[in-house]
């Protein structure tokens, strides 16, 4: 091969590995993304201290009831405060919900001591389970924005968007008194346009870096196998509390994170000492 057909199948490469990293949000997207590790590091060399201050699951938008730092609620959680520059970190996160599965899942993480941030959708499920949202907040879990009725943003019109974000806000701010700083853009698709819209909204964008792809089975043990398979330190683990085999998986998979020395957390906990930035999109 000449070297104009060298540079033409590298060039092919390239593109190829920039849609892998651009996932399902498609090769035409473009946006830049932050590791959550990365934010914790560069707030705790701006505060001039190695580790950063203790983190809370209750996250809230100043103003909305918040007490003590970041905005973070004086309630401390079951697992408390936590240092993930020292600790083996993981955030747990649920989409989609809450369901009728989700008192159960409450249970489990409660027995165990472990807060998640909930990812909810408001058609079909805030809007017919407002007590779940109220117990969700009221356990110390954090909350979080998955659009009202699970559209493709990047499909979807400026203004449209903006509605499928600020119901959620608004349906979650009436029935807790908080107001959730994160958003999780269907199935992970994002853009520039998007990102700009969240900034003017104040929410930051999570994805993920570990899936069980639980929307395509109901095997709790492939769930429980997969998720162990991709998990790392610093990781977002995704799963939802809406389909049979998830919830059954949960209990394995916190055990076994245990044994292997994780310690289960919020995004915002996995974050801190930084603060979740308007627009920014957090990925693993």
């Amino acid at each position: 091969m000449g070297r104009k057909g060298r540079i033409s199948g590298l060039c092919v490469s390239l593109v190829g590995a920039v849609c892998l990293t651009l996932g399902l949000s498609g090769c035409g997207a473009s946006y830049d993304t932050t590791s959550p590790r990365s934010a914790r590091e560069h707030a705790a060399s701006d505060a001039g201290h190695s580790t950063p201050a203790a983190s809370k699951p209750d996250v809230l938008k100043k103003g909305d009831g918040a007490s003590g730092a970041n905005g973070a609620s004086d309630k401390n959680g079951a697992n408390g405060s936590v240092d993930c520059a020292v600790a083996k970190c993981v955030a747990l996160t649920f989409d989609a919900g809450p369901s009728g599965n989700t008192p159960r899942l409450l249970k489990i993480l409660k027995h165990e001591k472990v807060h998640a941030t909930f990812f909810m959708l408001g058609r079909k499920h805030i809007d017919r389970h407002p007590d779940l949202v109220r117990r969700i907040a009221d356990e110390g879990h954090e909350l979080a924005n998955h659009t009202w009725s699970h559209k493709i943003l990047t499909k979807t019109d400026s203004d449209e968007v903006r509605t499928e974000i600020t119901r959620v806000q608004s349906a979650v701010k009436k029935l807790t008194g908080r107001t959730p700083l994160l958003m999780r853009p269907p199935q992970g698709r994002t853009d520039e346009r998007v990102s700009k819209i969240c900034r003017e909204l104040g929410v930051a964008q999570v994805l993920w870096s570990v899936t069980a792809k639980d929307y395509q089975t109901n095997d709790s043990a492939l769930i429980e196998k997969r998720v162990l398979d991709q998990t790392k330190r610093d990781g977002i683990i995704l799963l939802h509390d809406i389909y049979k085999g998830t919830v059954p998986a949960v209990p394995g998979i916190l055990a076994k994170l245990k044994k292997e020395g994780y310690t289960v957390v919020t995004v915002s906990q996995l974050m801190a000492p930084a603060v979740p930035e308007p627009g920014k999109v957090y990925r693993p």
